[in-house]
C-alpha cells in the first residue's frame, strides 16, 4: 500500500486544476482571444499575485521553498479559491513532514486511531435525540455512533461490519445508492470533496489512502470525481433521502464540529415543522424504538 494519498506535487497539481477554471474576464483581465488550454496562463496568474512569472512556475512544478502566507492569500483571491479550498491550499503548501507522519503511522498501528475514538458523552449527545436522525462522523466518513432513526433513515449501521460503516463507501460502493439518493450526483461530489479535504490535512493517514485505494479501484465515478480534486467542507444544506417505507424525503441537515484532535462530526437531520418529511421522520423513529443493538464503530 502507498505510504501517501498525496502525489509527490500535490500543490503544483492543484494550482493547474484551479487555474484552469478561472477565465481572463473573471478577474478583470482582458479577453486574449482563443487559447490552447482554457484558464489563466501561468503568467497571468504571477500577474495578478504579483510574483515574478518565473517564482510562480517553480512554485506549480515544486521547485520553490514553501510560500509565504501572504502568497498564499494572494493565490486564493487570483484564482476566486473559497473559504474550504483556501483551507486546502495551506494544507498543501505546509505539508507534514513524512518523517513525523512516519511516526504518527506507527503509533496509530499500535493503538486504535485517535479519529475513531469518541468521548462517552459524545455518543450520549447522539443517542438523546429519539425523533431527529444523528450520526457522529469522522473526516474519512467512518460512522462511529448514530442513533435509531438515523439507523432506520440511512443504514442498520449495526449489522454493517465496522469497515463498511462509511459513507463514502455507502455512496459509491452500494448498488442501493442512487435510489437512496436521489440527488446522487451532488452527494457524490460533496463526498468526495471531504475525503479531498481530509487528505490535505494527513496525507500520510493509512486508513485514507486505504480507503481511496478501494474507492478509485471499485468506482469509475469516484476516479472521475478525484481527479478533479474539489473540495468540501460538510456544513448545511438541503438533504434529499428516499426510504422504502415513508417514501421521498425533504430534510435540511446541520454539521457541528466536536472540540478535540478527531475531527469529528455531528450531522443532524431536521424536517419544516408539519412537514410530512416530519411525520415520516415520527413513524421512522417509532420503528426504531424497537432496536437495542449497540451504536458504536
Amino acid at each position: 500500500m502507498a505510504d501517501s494519498i498525496m502525489t509527490p506535487n500535490s500543490l503544483g497539481d492543484y494550482l493547474r486544476a484551479r487555474r484552469a477554471l478561472v477565465s481572463p474576464e473573471n478577474v478583470g483581465l482582458p479577453p486574449t482571444g482563443r487559447r490552447r488550454v482554457p484558464g489563466l496562463r501561468r503568467e497571468e496568474v504571477a500577474e495578478l499575485v504579483g510574483l515574478s512569472t518565473d517564482y510562480y512556475v517553480r512554485l506549480e512544478q515544486g521547485r520553490a521553498d514553501r510560500p509565504s502566507d501572504e502568497v498564499l492569500d494572494a493565490l486564493g483571491r487570483a484564482l476566486l479559491l473559497g473559504p474550504a479550498e483556501r483551507t486546502h491550499l495551506r494544507d498543501l503548501a505546509r505539508p507534514p513532514r513524512r518523517s513525523a507522519a512516519a511516526a504518527s503511522a506507527r503509533a496509530r498501528a499500535r493503538k486504535e486511531p485517535a479519529d475513531q475514538v469518541i468521548r462517552p458523552a459524545l455518543r450520549l449527545v447522539v443517542e438523546a435525540m429519539p425523533l431527529t436522525p444523528a450520526v457522529l462522523m469522522n473526516d474519512r466518513n467512518d460512522v462511529l455512533a448514530w442513533n435509531g432513526p438515523a439507523a432506520a433513515l440511512l443504514a442498520d449501521f449495526a449489522e454493517l461490519p465496522p469497515r463498511e460503516r462509511n459513507m463514502a463507501r455507502l455512496i459509491f460502493l452500494d448498488p442501493g445508492a442512487r435510489e437512496i439518493h436521489p440527488d446522487w450526483d451532488e452527494a457524490a461530489r460533496s463526498t468526495v470533496g471531504i475525503l479531498r479535504m481530509a487528505a490535505g490535512r494527513r496525507p500520510h493517514d493509512p486508513e485514507l489512502v486505504r480507503l481511496v485505494g478501494e474507492l478509485t479501484l471499485g468506482s469509475a465515478e469516484f476516479r472521475t470525481l478525484w481527479a478533479s480534486r474539489y473540495v468540501h467542507e460538510k456544513s448545511h444544506g438541503p438533504k434529499r433521502l428516499r426510504h422504502p417505507v415513508v417514501g421521498e424525503l425533504e430534510l435540511a441537515y446541520e454539521t457541528f464540529r466536536a472540540p478535540g484532535d478527531g475531527h469529528h462530526l455531528l450531522v443532524v437531520y431536521t424536517a419544516e415543522p408539519g412537514s410530512p418529511a416530519e411525520r415520516a421522520l415520527r413513524r421512522l423513529a417509532g420503528a426504531a424504538e424497537a432496536v437495542t443493538e449497540p451504536n458504536s464503530a
